[in-house]
């Protein structure tokens, strides 16, 4: 993976916030860190499309399923499109459906970062917590990590 301008200055901000800033620095550039976060956020999920859109059909098929049986977990309703997705990877060899599953939880686990990055971050601006906001910055780094470390294996799928 090729490293994104966007999110290593992401990083870079988020790491002097998290080790350097006071008070009064946090309070006059919050909104420039939430501008920086958001457009790293962006790139990273356009570059995650573009090697997406370079995996074959047998990785995508299984990857929808998995996506669509996360769906259902969390919405009933989704149950028709979980069976057209089931039904689409069925015939999909068991080892392109075990690579789909190790990347669905490499990218479940980056997401779950990412929404405890903004939870904390929603919450220390709350309680205009300088604290709560330099943890906010070391989850987002990390949250930022590792989903590059799933673009990294996702790029490693389409080539397999």
């Amino acid at each position: 993976m090729q490293k994104l301008t966007e999110v290593e200055e992401a990083k870079t901000l988020m790491g002097m916030a998290a080790n350097e800033w006071g008070v009064w620095k946090w309070l006059t550039e919050k909104k420039r860190v939430r501008t920086t976060a958001d457009t790293a956020w962006a790139a990273l999920e356009e570059y995650e499309k573009k090697v997406k859109a370079g995996w074959n059909d047998d990785l995508k098929k299984a990857y929808l399923e998995l996506e669509a049986k996360a769906a259902l977990d969390s919405n009933p309703k989704a149950k028709r499109q979980y069976e057209k997705a089931k039904e689409a990877a069925a015939g999909v060899d068991a080892k392109v459906k075990a690579a789909a599953q190790k990347l669905k939880e490499v990218d479940d686990e980056a997401y779950g970062l990412r929404m405890q990055a903004e939870a904390t971050f929603d919450e220390a601006e709350k309680r205009m917590s300088t604290s709560m906001a330099k943890e906010g910055s070391r989850q987002a780094i990390e949250a930022w990590s590792l989903r590059e470390k799933f673009i990294r294996k996702a790029e490693a799928a389409a080539r397999s």
